[in-house]
């Protein structure tokens, strides 16, 4: 089922502005798996792959507790097939890639991805 890129995006970054993990996790399958060296900070023992929904939540709240400034800016949006890439600026002013990949309208797999 496809996807409308724009809305998803928006509903995406509004929910992050507003740190509401839940409204993100609505977007994500039960059996997601997400990987992120943030991640691997945050959890060090899941060596920055996240594998299932209330894992990704807990990893997602210890985060915010980290970094309650958290604000994204999203300045592209790419889609593909099945894919939308969200390229945004962090509280940081830096420039992330969230990948999203997606079956039956929910995101499946996902991967931070940051500037070195």
């Amino acid at each position: 089922m496809p996807i409308d890129v724009a809305t998803f995006s928006q509903r995406w970054v509004d929910a992050w502005n507003a740190h509401d993990v839940e409204a993100v996790l609505d977007h994500f399958a039960d059996e997601v798996v997400f990987t992120s060296p943030i991640a691997a900070q945050v959890v060090p023992a899941s060596s920055g792959r996240i594998e299932g929904k209330a894992a990704l939540r807990d990893y997602w709240i210890r985060a915010l507790s980290k970094r309650p400034d958290l604000h994204f800016t999203v300045e592209a949006v790419y889609e593909g097939i099945d894919v939308v890439v969200i390229n945004y600026r962090n509280q940081r002013g830096h420039l992330v890639n969230e990948v999203l990949c997606f079956a039956d309208g929910l995101v499946i797999e996902g991967h931070g991805t940051y500037l070195t």
